[in-house]
């Protein structure tokens, strides 16, 4: 099958919190934890036993494998159930620091040495 990704997605373990952000600015669901499946510049995949709407916006906290927080603003794209009982979703970042985004991109480039 034929990658159809502009970025590579990497494997990542990696704590995040997520919180819901509504049209009027009002949170409605204080920082979930989810388990991430995969990153990459221009999305992050993760699972959780939530039910999260999809195209849902939530205001994120990733602490990658620096121990540094990437802060960015995610969009539910996709959700699947799993037979494991797990939530499993793939989200674009629609608001990140290119600082944020490098950060994302420096791991790319050790995880591609390994």
């Amino acid at each position: 099958m034929e990658e159809k990704r502009k970025h590579k997605r990497l494997d990542l373990i990696v704590s995040v919190e997520l919180e819901r952000l509504d049209e009027d600015g009002i949170t409605t669901l204080k920082y979930t934890h989810v388990n991430v499946t995969d990153i990459s510049r221009a999305g992050i995949g993760f699972t959780t036993n939530q039910e999260l709407g999809v195209g849902t916006y939530y205001d994120t906290k990733i602490q990658i494998w620096t121990k540094e927080v990437v802060n960015a603003v995610i969009e539910i794209v996709r959700c699947t159930k799993g037979e494991d009982g797990l939530f499993h979703y793939g989200c674009q970042f629609i608001g990140m620091t290119d600082t944020d985004a490098l950060k994302i991109d420096i791991y790319q480039i050790f995880n591609d040495i390994k």
